[in-house]
């Protein structure tokens, strides 16, 4: 995977007036924290960011941070962005720790959607119940993504948290601390339409048969409570 740069400048000044200038320049304001330093307060051009955070692997992948002449690992902890613009107003980076285990969200991909059995042999649709996971491991081994194949998933049937496979050296953070295994991720299932036809069907047959009772067509004896034998027998 490439490797995502970021230029950063240390600022001196802090404090929503002085951000307010900074995002008036097209800078974001940011803070750079962890691994037992000292946090520094960073502003980084806004065109620059809005650029990064277009690719998904921004989110869940170590990032370099290029600061001041210095090379520093890190990952994206926060991202604020205006309540209706596509303008990003802070940004949290932590520093990354190669020793140390990190926890991420990385997104899920699935793969093989055109081809699942169920799509295609039984007219069903891919319900997808998440689309990231919330990853434990070493930096080292942070996967870019987790990769789901639904090819071979049936009608009715569904993919759990407890099934998937996951890269060397990581774990679903929901799972290491007793989290529910059986948490569907993705299903195959009947369209809501074609479902809602089939009930219909089921209701209008039902009423047909009432209507036909009461034009005077009379019900077996067995639905009336009657035996067979009790039936009066015409004189011959």
């Amino acid at each position: 995977m490439n490797t995502i740069e970021i230029v950063a400048e240390t600022r001196d000044v802090k404090g929503k007036g002085a951000s307010r200038r900074l995002r008036r320049d097209g800078k974001v304001p940011a803070i750079l924290y962890g691994a037992g330093s000292e946090p520094v307060a960073i502003q980084i051009t806004h065109y620059e960011m809005l650029r990064k955070t277009e690719n998904e692997a921004f989110y869940s992948t170590i990032l370099t941070l290029k600061l001041n002449g210095t090379t520093e690992k890190v990952v994206i902890k926060d991202l604020q962005r205006h309540a209706y613009k596509s303008t990003i107003m802070h940004l949290d980076f932590q520093r990354v720790d190669e020793a140390a285990v990190i926890t991420m969200r990385v997104p899920i991909h699935f793969i093989n959607e055109d081809h699942c059995v169920g799509v295609r042999s039984s007219g069903g649709i891919l319900s997808h119940m998440l689309t990231e996971l919330e990853i434990t491991c070493l930096p080292k081994d942070l996967p870019g993504y987790i990769e789901v194949d639904v090819r071979t998933l049936d009608l009715g049937a569904a993919i759990h948290l407890s099934d998937l496979v996951m890269p060397e050296g990581a774990a679903i953070t929901a799972l290491q601390h007793g989290g529910d295994g059986s948490r569907p991720v993705v299903s195959v299932q009947m369209p809501k339409l074609v479902v809602e036809d089939l009930e219909e069907e089921a209701a209008e047959a039902e009423d047909l048969e009432g209507v036909e009772l009461a034009e005077g067509e009379e019900a077996p004896a067995e639905e009336r409570g009657e035996a067979a034998s009790d039936k009066p027998k015409e004189d011959e």
